[in-house]
């Protein structure tokens, strides 16, 4: 089977994560100053973590999260609705010879944040964790 030409298997290129955050913070910025002329997303604070790039540049994931995590299917179809005005504020932005195309996605790392924080604080883990009985403090001194 032949490799993609994109398909490098080791992650994102400097130049994905480079172009990846300037789009993050042009639509972080967009976002707060309140530019987008929609009820909902002007009466939410809507956190954007991550923007993952494609290999050729032309489609930027925006990962976000409205505050609380709170009416998140109602600001994603917002954002959906705004897109294009998004776009084209990131063209005045950035400078690119693209400006690439919108998709927004709900950041779902909070969630697996707070499954991990529960795991660890059950009591099958505390278990696993807590120091056997016969060790003793004073292993230290005999060295």
């Amino acid at each position: 089977m032949a490799k993609s030409r994109f398909d490098t298997g080791a992650g994102p290129s400097q130049r994905q994560l480079r172009v990846g955050e300037a789009v993050r913070h042009a639509i972080a910025e967009i976002l707060a100053r309140g530019e987008v002329m929609d009820e909902v997303i002007a009466s939410h604070v809507i956190t954007v973590p991550e923007v993952r790039m494609s290999p050729d540049l032309k489609l930027a994931t925006v990962f976000v999260m409205p505050l609380g995590g709170q009416d998140a299917e109602p600001v994603l179809a917002a954002l959906e609705r705004n897109r294009r005005f998004l776009r084209g504020e990131l063209a005045r932005r950035i400078n690119l010879k693209f400006a690439p195309d919108v998709r927004f996605r709900l950041d779902e790392s909070f969630d697996e944040a707070r499954r991990i924080d529960t795991l660890l604080q059950s009591d099958k883990v505390r278990r696993d964790i807590a120091r056997p009985q016969g060790a003793d403090d004073n292993d230290d001194d005999e060295a």
